[in-house]
């Protein structure tokens, strides 16, 4: 298996992560041998140090350093919300053309991931701005209560990187992105997994916009959607939307 490259120089490299992929080795799949951060290794040719992170179902921009130090410096840049982070979802219902939503997220805990963690921290400020992009009203009754079935294209920007916090968000909203197994409406998944042969979450990480570590510059990275995003943008008719 490869993985995409979108950037690289003397110090940064940036991938398009598929969806499934886990950034490195991790107790959720004991059993899994293929990583971003592994396959990336590989295709560079040096060591890699991750910088942020993705959820495996998540697909998009993932950015590593090649040394301890450009990662500190990259680290750090994420931490103090100097890197702008932009993700396309397609959610259930019509959003409103453009908003924002401050709520703050307990703090998730995976029985393995975080068996050490903290149980009693409070919840943390989340902060997410969305923008609508596009709409459609299929003619599925997929809930009893309508006899079509409406989605919407939405831009999101997070502020704030807690976990799931897209995916919780908009589940809070009563927009609950397409294929998200924890946090959406089982019916609409299923609905996609049987018309559109789509069986992953459609939360992709479409650009990261900062400014480059050492040279000052500054730097847009930008992972393209994958073949199954492709085809519902076609089916939809959104092609201009993404213009």
């Amino acid at each position: 298996m490869n993985i995409e490259l979108i950037y690289e120089d003397d110090w940064l490299v940036a991938v398009n992560k598929a969806a499934g992929l886990l950034v490195h080795r991790s107790w959720l799949d004991k059993n899994e041998t293929r990583f971003a951060m592994q396959l990336t290794r590989d295709r560079v040719g040096c060591h890699v140090f991750p910088v942020h992170r993705l959820d495996r179902p998540t697909s998009g921009v993932l950015l590593f350093a090649k040394s301890a130090e450009v990662a500190r410096r990259l680290t750090l840049a994420f931490t103090e919300r100097q890197v702008a982070k932009s993700y396309l979802a397609l959610v259930r219902g019509y959003m409103p053309a453009q908003g924002s939503l401050d709520y703050a997220l307990s703090h998730k805990l995976d029985k393995i991931a975080d068996k050490f963690a903290d149980t009693e921290k409070p919840p943390q400020p989340a902060v997410t701005h969305w923008q609508s992009l596009a709409q459609v009203e299929l003619p599925f009754a997929v809930s009893k209560k309508h006899a079509t079935s409406r989605y919407s294209l939405v831009r999101l920007n997070p502020e704030t990187g807690r976990k799931h916090q897209l995916r919780r968000h908009m589940a809070h909203l009563f927009h609950p992105i397409v294929g998200d197994t924890t946090h959406g409406d089982g019916r609409h998944n299923a609905f996609f997994r049987r018309q559109f042969a789509c069986e992953r979450l459609l939360l992709h990480a479409h650009q990261l916009r900062l400014t480059h570590p050492v040279s000052g510059d500054p730097l847009l990275l930008q992972g393209e959607l994958d073949p199954s995003w492709q085809s519902l943008i076609c089916e939809f008719g959104w092609q201009r939307a993404l213009d």
